[in-house]
């Protein structure tokens, strides 16, 4: 029941998990049971109308006319699509998404061979600041809800199903830093790997970050089976800082050791994302540094030539350069990969989410 005690402002049922959702209804008097088929409504069937249900019993379909909707307590989250932009390679779709707020973040669906994946937002803006970073270069606004998070896999599925495809893979890559919204971003993470509902497996979803020391810590001491991304971009201390001002928070050092600890105490490999710039951090004696740097921690690296955004004046990488960066790595026995360019054309690659239309008047 509702404690108006302590709130009576509107909660979002995208924001329980399954166990919050079902005291929320036995609360109200009503049976367990009736919270399947609420669950899967929400989750699974990706839906915000409860006005045909007819899998909904009596009893729960009094409680939803009572309970959610406008004015009522509770609602679900369905953020307004301001735009859908599709990009020239076929392959990504954009979405600018109005939040209850009039705030916006932006949600790209990219589709490779056989799978599709969603690149979510955490945050509105991004506090980190790294400076070839859109969404950094914007500053930060908000930090999402977990229901404002689950929306935007949601959103996703509703796409890809609407042309027979499904949601294979999720990356929390998109505007924000997951570390920094931890608590939010573990409890959407929650509700979309609950196979009762949109069933992701943890393998499925890569968590990024700029290098949040304690975050990391924190999911080397859970031990949560998702994958790891940390976005490195410098080699030293100086290279660093000048394109992450987070290093001056969580140093170049205790970032390795925090990544250090995270391999060892759960045995996954880590993923290292380098946005490579011509002249910056693209030399082979960068690679040399950086295959020493990562000696000893199970190791991946993704070369991203770097995107260009307004509010940075650097150049990506030639290919000529950047493959003898790959071959310097692959001489000290590092793995990488050169990752693939996509939504470029839309402003939908790797750092280049900024939610321009900010805003937006109702």
């Amino acid at each position: 029941m509702l404690d108006t005690q302590t709130s009576t402002k509107p909660r979002s049922l995208h924001d329980f998990t399954f166990a919050k959702l079902e005291r929320e209804l036995v609360g109200d008097g009503l049976r367990p049971s009736h919270t399947r088929a609420l669950w899967r409504a929400l989750h699974r069937e990706a839906t915000c109308d409860f006005s045909q249900r007819a899998d909904f019993l009596p009893p729960l379909r009094r409680w939803v006319d009572a309970n959610v909707g406008n004015d009522a307590r509770l609602f679900a989250d369905s953020p307004e699509v301001v735009a859908d932009t599709a990009s020239s390679d076929g392959l990504t779709r954009k979405f600018l998404l109005r939040l209850d707020d009039a705030q916006t973040i932006e949600t790209v669906v990219m589709g490779y061979t056989g799978r599709h994946t969603v690149c979510v937002s955490t945050q509105a803006g991004c506090a980190m600041g790294c400076v070839f970073c859109a969404t950094g270069q914007m500053g930060f606004v908000r930090h999402l809800r977990p229901g404002e998070i689950v929306a935007q896999v949601l959103l996703a599925q509703r796409t890809l199903r609407a042309n027979g495809s499904a949601l294979r893979n999720l990356v929390l890559m998109g505007m924000g830093e997951p570390l920094h919204n931890y608590d939010a971003v573990m409890t959407a993470l929650d509700i979309i790997t609950d196979s009762r509902g949109i069933g992701l497996g943890p393998s499925r979803i890569s968590i990024s970050t700029v290098g949040v020391v304690p975050g990391i810590l924190r999911l080397a001491a859970e031990k949560r089976g998702y994958h790891l991304a940390v976005s490195l971009h410098g080699a030293s201390e100086e290279e660093r800082s000048a394109l992450v001002p987070a290093s001056r928070r969580w140093p170049l050092a205790e970032l390795i050791a925090a990544c250090s600890t995270y391999s060892e105490q759960t045995g996954r490999k880590i993923f290292f994302e380098w946005t490579l710039i011509a002249g910056a951090n693209d030399s082979p004696a960068t690679a040399e540094r950086l295959a020493a740097l990562l000696t000893g921690i199970r190791s991946h690296v993704n070369l991203i030539p770097l995107n260009p955004t307004n509010g940075f004046s650097g150049t990506a990488t030639a290919a000529a350069a950047a493959i003898e960066f790959q071959r310097t790595l692959k001489a000290a026995g590092i793995p990488s990969t050169i990752r693939q360019r996509r939504g470029i054309d839309v402003a939908a690659g790797c750092g280049m989410l900024r939610a321009e239309k900010t805003r937006v008047s109702r």
